[in-house]
């Protein structure tokens, strides 16, 4: 194994810099006017292939749009116009929409506690939320698990009632955290987008890396909102490991903490995102803390290489995240396929550093060029380059590795279950943003591994290595 040296890091460093300067910024130009072909993501290349002005008419079915169900009493207080504004819809009731919507729901005093709507994808889970009104969450050495009803829901669908009252979602939704799948986030977000405004704040609270970061993010909101028409674009950071005991129950396994952030605002109404950071913050049992821009995407990067490492291995493998790191003998020790991963994902992460797109997030939204705040870059980037390092993000992985020894990885549970997973949002992220950065560049082991997991191959230790490290034979 040769890890990206320090002198070849600085060599990068320095070829990337003289670059940015003399090329112009790749996202620079507003994909609303650009050519199909110069669209620099395949993520962004689905979504505007539908050219439709605005996302089609939805409507908002809840319980009394069900036949033969009697509509029950609102779980919230009657809606007003001086409080739907505080209104959170939580979108997608999976483990993390079930832990955020508990986690909210607990405020006290209880009028300080936000209106909350559940956004269920299907009727079926409306229907079942009918006769078993409620989330439950149980944790790990408690015997009683913890359950509230205390929520609105509905399920929002191109589909018209039959029955009941007839009306969309909110004119202009307030407030939207997704906890959908990754692969899901945004093209459902997309579909949302009549409904979506200056005044809405979004926040994404899935695993992998939200798209509207750099280097290809900004070119969305161009496309899709017109000048300062945008909602404010937020994300989260969970660490908190959380698995399905079933429709609208889980078991907190592994309670941890978040982090929540800016992404993108809109600088006309960027104050009004404050208050769905806040309630996040103030969320009991979340454990939630605000970050700055910065912190938060490189903290969505760590938890990437995490996801990139773990998920994979241990989908394939079928094993618990602590197999990954016990150390066997020959060729059933994994050291070196973990390592060669890391590798891999440490050179992206470091020409993405010094890519002119993420100057922005590293010098401040604004930033003049002059030679106080070149040099304040320069050593931003020097920073980052060596936390980015294949040795530091090895040393983080490990701590990692060690804490969530005994929980079961996403991946390997989405597998189990026969659901779609988030290799595409985890290691085809690091693909596709390596080619973004150089069209000639590859990652052979994270190509492999995503084939692996697509094709639902089920190795042992010794296969996998073999497989992924050909050479070694």
């Amino acid at each position: 194994m040769n890890p990206l040296r320090g002198h070849r890091v600085r060599s990068i460093i320095a070829n990337r810099i003289a670059a940015a300067r003399m090329s112009p910024l790749h996202t620079s130009a507003s994909c609303r006017t650009s050519p199909e072909n110069t669209i620099p993501a395949e993520w962004l290349r689905r979504i505007l292939a539908d050219r439709s002005e605005t996302s089609p008419k939805l409507y908002a079915w809840t319980l009394a749009n069900l036949p033969g169900i009697a509509a029950p009493p609102p779980a919230t207080a009657p809606s007003a116009a001086d409080t739907e504004h505080r209104r959170i819809y939580i979108l997608g009731v999976g483990n993390m929409g079930r832990l955020y919507a508990t986690c909210l729901a607990r405020r006290r005093p209880a009028a300080e506690r936000p209106p909350i709507t559940l956004v269920v994808h299907k009727r079926e889970l409306l229907e079942h939320w009918a006769s078993h009104p409620g989330i439950e969450l149980a944790r790990a050495g408690q015997p009683q698990a913890e359950r509230r009803a205390d929520f609105a829901i509905e399920w929002w669908t191109p589909t018209r009632p039959e029955v009941g009252p007839v009306a969309e979602p909110a004119a202009q939704i307030p407030n939207l955290i997704v906890a959908t799948k990754a692969a899901d986030a945004l093209p459902t977000v997309d579909s949302l987008r009549r409904y979506l405004g200056p005044r809405s704040t979004v926040a994404f609270a899935q695993n992998g890396m939200c798209k509207l970061w750099p280097p290809t993010g900004a070119a969305y909101a161009r496309a899709r909102f017109a000048p300062q028409k945008s909602p404010s674009w937020l994300a989260c950071v969970t660490t908190h490991g959380v698995t399905s005991l079933g429709p609208f129950r889980s078991l907190h396994a592994a309670p941890a903490n978040a982090l929540v952030g800016p992404v993108l605002l809109n600088a006309d109404t960027a104050a009004e995102a404050e208050y769905l950071v806040d309630q996040l913050a103030r969320a009991p049992g979340l454990e939630c803390r605000r970050v700055p821009r910065r912190e938060l995407w490189v903290a969505q990067l760590e938890k990437l290489v995490v996801n990139a490492v773990i998920n994979p291995l241990t989908a394939v493998l079928r094993c618990k995240n602590g197999e990954l790191f016990a150390r066997r003998d020959g060729s059933e020790d994994l050291a070196p396929v973990i390592d060669a991963l890391v590798d891999e994902a440490s050179r992206t992460l470091c020409a993405l550093v010094v890519d002119p797109s993420t100057e922005p997030i590293l010098a401040g939204d604004g930033v003049q060029k002059n030679g106080d705040s070149a040099k304040s870059l320069k050593a931003e980037r020097e920073t980052l380059l060596e936390r980015f390092s294949f040795s530091s993000l090895q040393k983080m992985l490990l701590v990692v590795g060690e804490k969530v020894a005994e929980n079961t990885s996403s991946m390997l549970q989405d597998v189990r279950a026969g659901k779609q997973t988030e290799i595409q949002d985890f290691n085809g992220w690091l693909v596709e943003t390596a080619r973004y950065i150089d069209k000639d560049v590859r990652l052979p082991l994270h190509e492999k591994l995503i084939t692996l997991v697509e094709d639902g191959a089920v190795l042992s230790r010794e296969q996998l290595r073999r497989h992924l490290i050909p050479t070694e034979r």
